[in-house]
């Protein structure tokens, strides 16, 4: 059973809900860590955020912006884009077209497959 998508108390999550991604960066760079996990990003512009390394495992990203990010270093197993803005998004090789394609028009939580076992 997949648990609803929080708004966290986490200082670094709330970085980004304020839109204050230009922040955010500077503090994960410096090696503040966060805790995105099961997070609810529902229509918030994440447009430049470093996304290298985080884990959105279980987060909603419905309607968000989401243009141009890199999640190719990213954890996004079970996270939804339903109707998120994707254009120019990276997403790591292990998640197919198809995958980020039901998710985008069905919210269905993404698949990730890792390697050839984990698909047979």
């Amino acid at each position: 059973m997949t648990q609803s998508p929080s708004i966290s108390n986490d200082p670094m999550y709330q970085l980004l809900r304020e839109g204050k991604i230009d922040e955010f960066n500077a503090k994960k760079q410096d090696g503040e860590y966060c805790n995105l996990r099961g997070c609810d990003f529902r229509s918030i512009d994440l447009q430049g955020v470093d996304a290298v390394g985080l884990d959105f495992r279980g987060a909603y990203f419905r309607m968000a912006d989401l243009r141009g990010i890199d999640f190719r270093g990213s954890l996004l197993d079970g996270a939804s884009i339903n109707g998120a803005k994707i254009s120019g998004t990276y997403f790591p090789l292990e998640i197919s077209a198809e995958e980020v394609l039901l998710s985008l028009e069905h919210g269905t939580r993404i698949r990730v497959i890792r390697d050839k076992k984990e698909a047979d």
